[in-house]
Formats: structure tokens, C-alpha cells, sequence
């Protein structure tokens, strides 16, 4: 399959220590990768390269095309697209103009079109339609990332880059979360998936890449690594085990 996204080589200073150390992967087209890893690991750090958010050497390619050091701002208009780790939603706005905003670099498309779109992400998220009038800080954790999933879904993007969706969420709406995430893939979008839920991840990914101080140390189809002994040892507990054993 085509690659959405390569990177090779990728690194990422601090001053003098590297948070990340010649990184390479790829994210083929409609595909969900994930990067798992403790925290503290450089999956944000990442993330921050691969946006245009933190200078970094290595090679970038989107879609074929090599990004250099393309600006934040070409890289959301070729069609890609994070959601941030702590979600960056206006609180003093509304949920609606938090939407309308992820829709400000298609300001041309005309109010057809994002009014179109809006309501294909309030029929994805029936509660944030609900709530359409009610200002952003007052939501829920659940709501909030529904909100920052569904404003992203407002650019349009090809490629979705989420960092820790999980994160300071209730296990039921951790698994509302990635259904969600799950349901994005039949759209044809491509993502790359942060997470320290190493479970959940592996649940809904193609493939996988473990980060580890830096370094990606593992790589491959997310089921094979489910099973292999370090990531079970290291990411799944005690419990994943004991299913495995359960099962044969």
C-alpha cells in the first residue's frame, strides 16, 4: 500500500539531550499505526516533529511529497491534523465554535460545505450536538475529547494524528473512545495513534511501534505484537497472560 506518512531518521534535542533518536516509520494509506511506550518515552515529541511544532532532523514525507521545513500551518493544509494531548479546546466557546474553528483554513469551501460537514460530526457525536450552545470548559473528559476528535474532523484531514486519547478517562469511555477511533478508519482517514493504553491500541491497530527512551525498540503488525513476550510483560500485565493461558 501507498505510505500517508514516512519518516526516517527522525531526531529531537532538548539542548544537549536527544528526546528522540533517529526514529523511522510508516503509516500506510487507510491504515491505523500506533506508537506505544512508557511515559516520558518522545511519543509527544514525535508527534511535535512530525507537525512542524519542535525543529528536528531527519527525512519527513507526506503523501510522497518531502515536508522539510514546511510550516505548521502547510502541513494542517495538505490534510494533516493532531489532537493534542490535552485536547487545546477554547474554553470560553462554545462546543459549535470550537468546530467552526477546526474549519478555518477551509473558510472558502463556503458555509454549505462546513455547515455539511458539521452535521456529519454531530450525527458521529450525538452528545456534542446536544450541547452545541454550551461552552467548551464546562464538558465532561469524554465530551471534551469528542469534541477535539470531532473539531479535527473539521479540517478535513487525510492523515489524524492522536496523542493519548485515553488519557484521564473513565475505562467505559476509554472503550466509547476507541470505537470512535475504530469507526474513523471506514472513512478512509490514516492515523497515527499515541497511546500509553497499550492494549486498547493494539485492539484497533494494523501496526505497531514500540518507543522506548528515544528509540523505537520493536516494531510490527499490531496482533503479533499483542503476543510477543516483552510488549505482554512489559505493557499488557499480568493479565494478558493469564488470558493466553486461559485460551490454550
Amino acid at each position: 500500500m501507498s505510505a500517508a506518512l514516512e519518516v526516517e531518521g527522525l531526531s529531537v534535542a532538548y539542548g544537549k539531550v536527544e528526546a528522540l533518536q533517529r526514529a523511522s516509520l510508516r503509516v500506510a494509506e487507510g491504515s491505523i499505526v500506533t506508537v506505544i511506550g512508557p511515559n516520558g518515552a518522545g511519543k509527544t515529541t514525535l508527534l511535535g516533529a512530525i507537525m512542524g511544532l519542535l525543529p528536528s532532523r531527519g527525512t519527513l514525507r507526506y503523501a510522497g511529497t518531502l515536508l522539510g521545513s514546511s510550516p505548521t500551518e502547510d502541513r494542517v493544509a495538505l490534510g494533516m491534523c493532531l489532537v493534542p494531548e490535552r485536547r487545546e479546546l477554547f474554553a470560553e466557546l462554545s462546543v459549535e465554535d470550537n468546530l467552526q474553528l477546526g474549519a478555518f483554513h477551509r473558510r472558502r469551501d463556503g458555509a454549505r460545505a462546513i455547515g455539511a460537514d458539521m452535521a456529519q460530526v454531530y450525527a458521529r457525536f450525538p452528545q456534542l450536538k446536544e450541547r452545541a450552545r454550551q461552552l467548551a470548559g464546562t464538558l465532561s473528559g469524554g465530551e471534551r475529547q469528542m469534541l477535539a476528535l470531532g473539531r479535527a474532523l473539521m479540517a478535513k484531514p487525510r492523515l489524524l494524528l492522536l496523542d493519548e486519547p485515553s488519557l484521564g478517562l473513565a475505562p467505559r469511555i476509554v472503550r466509547d473512545i476507541f470505537h470512535i477511533i475504530a469507526d474513523l478508519k471506514r472513512t478512509g482517514v490514516s492515523m497515527l495513534l499515541v497511546e500509553q493504553n497499550a492494549r486498547a491500541a493494539l485492539q484497533v491497530a494494523d501496526y505497531a511501534y514500540v518507543l522506548e527512551t528515544g528509540s523505537i525498540v520493536l516494531e510490527g503488525a499490531a496482533r503479533e505484537l499483542a503476543g510477543n513476550p516483552r510488549v505482554v510483560e512489559t505493557y499488557l500485565g499480568l493479565s494478558a497472560v493469564a488470558s493466553r493461558i486461559g485460551a490454550s
